[in-house]
């Protein structure tokens, strides 16, 4: 099964999950505030995604609003604990499949090339 994970509020997360129930993909909605994600899982989404700085939202009203010294973590550690505090971050939604491919952010035709509908 297909889990989303994102933010219940999120409308980009609200459109992804439209998108899955158009198109028949089962899947699981994990809101990442409510439920945080172990320090591995968050390693393994960073690992996929080419890094920290392309997990995080670096747009984001919550990035700005950070002190300086926050914006610069210098180790896995310092990611693990940001992401920790600050779960809003991760560029949303993040989606992961069952042979364990992780991919983030919601497009139509990005969507149809990742489950393979619509073409």
């Amino acid at each position: 099964m297909t889990t989303l994970y994102g933010l219940k509020n999120c409308d980009t997360c609200k459109k992804a999950a439209k998108w899955l129930d158009r198109f028949g993909v089962t899947y699981a909605f994990v809101d990442y505030r409510d439920n945080r994600q172990p320090a591995e899982t968050l390693v393994e989404w960073a690992k996929q995604a080419g890094g920290w700085d392309t997990l995080i939202n670096k747009s984001s009203t919550t990035w700005r609003q950070l002190p300086e010294n926050r914006k610069t973590p210098g180790s896995d550690a310092e990611w693990k604990l940001l992401l920790k505090e600050y779960p809003q971050l991760i560029r949303r939604p993040v989606v992961v499949t069952d042979d364990g491919v992780v991919t983030q952010g919601f497009s139509d035709n990005g969507f149809k090339q990742r489950f393979g509908v619509g073409k």
